[in-house]
């Protein structure tokens, strides 16, 4: 196994040696030596690796070189260039909020309100943590069942952009809370997400995306304004892993939500 390196005094984080075929992406892992003590988690072990204060940024950013909010952000900051609209007019809806590195880019770029959502408690304290007073709200809630009291200030909030960056697709964020979310959004605002690409590929998709995307499509829900294909980070093997981001028009008051199958809901 590669040496551990430093996060910060009390903890350590090393990727594994990859020999012949590496993990599916849902199935990558790390080791953590936090005060001592070694544990092995997924990636996807979001409420973990949040609770461990910089393991995120040390893991996604600095060794696999994410790269998505950063291209999220250029996308839609071209998008309102070309439109002449300014950055401060955006009331943002920031979905799989995380611990704000997203609301970090959309708060350099001007947005004049941002909003995060995740489920995860922890998800919410490493926000307040490592990026205190980035979102002017920050809600734990989940969008396929939210409560009453979160729907009716989430729907009366006026938010004209909805952001989902690196969360769509493996089970985190389904298309149902997908769907909620931009019910959310008023008639007319931006949609900025990102999506590995087979999620988006009929032929290879469990998710139900591709099916919500294509519908929304068809029923003059959503029009998209910007594709683009980038890569999202390097994989534990050191292979790029590619996702496609897009930048999108909201153009229909009608509930997403109501094209969604049975079986997605």
């Amino acid at each position: 196994m590669p040496e551990m390196e430093a996060v910060n005094d009390q903890i350590l984080v090393r990727l594994p040696e990859v020999n012949g075929d590496a993990p599916d992406q849902d199935a990558e892992w790390c080791e953590v030596k936090v005060d001592g003590e070694l544990q092995r988690l997924r990636f996807h072990d979001y409420a973990e690796i949040f609770s461990i204060p910089g393991l995120y940024e040390q893991l996604f950013y600095e060794k696999l070189e994410c790269a998505s909010p950063e291209t999220v952000r250029g996308l839609l900051e071209d998008v309102l260039e070309e439109r002449r609209t300014p950055p401060g007019d955006l009331v943002v809806l920031d979905v799989g909020a995380g611990n704000g590195m997203v609301a970090e880019e959309l708060s350099d770029l001007g947005a004049g309100s941002i909003v995060g959502v995740d489920i995860l408690e922890e998800a919410a304290s490493a926000a307040e943590r490592d990026r205190p007073g980035v979102y002017d709200d920050y809600r734990v809630v989940d969008l396929t069942d939210p409560p009453l009291h979160d729907d009716a200030a989430l729907a009366a909030a006026g938010f004209n952009c909805l952001t989902s960056v690196a969360a769509l697709g493996f089970g985190d964020i389904p298309p149902a809370a997908f769907a909620q979310a931009f019910d959310y959004v008023e008639d007319g605002g931006l949609v900025a997400f990102t999506i590995k690409e087979r999620f988006v590929q009929p032929r290879e998709d469990e998710s139900g995306f591709s099916r919500l995307i294509r519908r929304m499509h068809e029923q003059d829900m959503m029009q998209t304004l910007v594709e683009h294909r980038y890569r999202h980070r390097f994989s534990v093997s050191g292979e790029p892993l590619h996702y496609l981001a897009y930048v999108a028009e909201k153009q229909s008051a009608d509930s997403a939500s109501e094209l969604l199958p049975e079986t997605l809901v």
